[in-house]
């Protein structure tokens, strides 16, 4: 399959369903990202910097004190691809994580980005 395939309505639904809190509108694959505040936010748009510019693909982000939200699509198709898809799995994986309840690591002890 091309890396620029759009991606069906059939095949959106199916990576939705393996990205909670993502939803596909005017084209972007989008999801909104909350913080405990403005110095979380900033290191939030840098982690989706990071992890971005190690795949090449860009998403356009919006950000606000407590709030980010991140907005995927392949520009030179102006529509979402698996590139989109495989981008926004591994910002998910990433911002999202915190240690298990097993892990030795205490966690941060506030809410953290949901």
């Amino acid at each position: 399959m091309s890396k620029d395939h759009i991606l069906t309505e059939s095949e959106l639904n199916e990576a939705l369903a393996r990205l909670p809190g993502w939803e596909v509108r005017e084209n972007w694959l989008r999801r909104t990202f909350t913080t405990p505040g403005w110095p979380h936010t900033v290191m939030l748009v840098a982690t989706i910097g990071y992890l971005a510019e190690a795949a090449w693909h860009h998403p356009d982000l919006n950000v606000g004190y407590a709030k980010v939200t991140v907005k995927l699509q392949t520009h030179r198709v102006r529509a979402v691809t698996y590139n989109d898809v495989e981008l926004a799995t591994r910002i998910q994986e990433v911002v999202l994580w915190t240690p298990s309840e097993e892990s030795a690591l205490d966690g941060f002890p506030k809410r953290w980005v949901h």
